[in-house]
Formats: structure tokens, C-alpha cells, sequence
């Protein structure tokens, strides 16, 4: 992918470090196995679409590289996010609930699709 982060070799399964969480999440749209999609921005906006209908929230990166995801008003979670590499390129990203263990991948949209 374009823009890795110079000095970078991520591998499958591998933990997005927090320095990079950023470039991981802004890098392109992700597109979810039911399609939906969602968007990141660097100043901690996201932008999720399910069935065309479009929901804001926020997120963040914790010190300890966990992202935190907030849909106001009552909404809060936090993820590990691991890249998804395939053929030595990443894909997108998988997150997982750090409390429940439910996970979703988003892969990046390419401007293909």
C-alpha cells in the first residue's frame, strides 16, 4: 500500500502499533463483509454507512494503541485493531471488541471498487 509508514513490515495478524493507527484507519475507506462502510479522518471524526444511511462518531487511540470508538450519546468501545496482509500488502485492518471478543474486518476500498 501507498504511504506505509517508512521502515514498516507488517504481517498478517500483526498489532497495529499506535504510532501508526492513524495511517492504519485514514489510509482509504474500509468496506465490511455486509457493506457497510466506513471512514476515518485524523482529527478523530468517523463516518459509518449501513444501508445507505450514514451515522457520526469518534475515535481515538489510547496510550496503550487501543482505538476508542464513541457514537454519542451512549456509545463507547474499544478495539485492538491487527493489519490484514495478503501477499506481503495490507488490506485493512481487524478490530476487535476488547471486551466482548467479537471482531469485524475492514478492508480498504481500492479505487477499483
Amino acid at each position: 500500500m501507498d504511504g506505509m509508514p517508512s521502515g514498516t513490515d507488517v504481517v498478517d495478524g500483526q498489532l497495529v502499533e499506535a504510532a501508526d493507527m492513524i495511517f492504519a484507519l485514514t489510509a482509504a475507506q474500509f468496506v465490511f463483509q455486509d457493506g457497510a462502510t466506513q471512514s476515518f479522518t485524523a482529527d478523530g471524526r468517523t463516518t459509518y454507512v449501513e444501508r445507505g444511511v450514514p451515522s457520526a462518531g469518534e475515535w481515538s487511540v489510547a496510550g496503550d494503541g487501543t482505538f476508542a470508538s464513541c457514537w454519542p450519546p451512549t456509545y463507547r468501545a474499544t478495539y485492538t485493531v491487527r493489519w490484514i496482509v495478503e501477499n506481503g500488502v495490507p488490506v485493512g485492518v481487524s478490530f476487535t471488541d476488547t471486551r466482548s471478543g467479537v471482531g469485524y474486518d475492514g478492508r480498504y476500498r481500492s479505487a477499483a471498487s
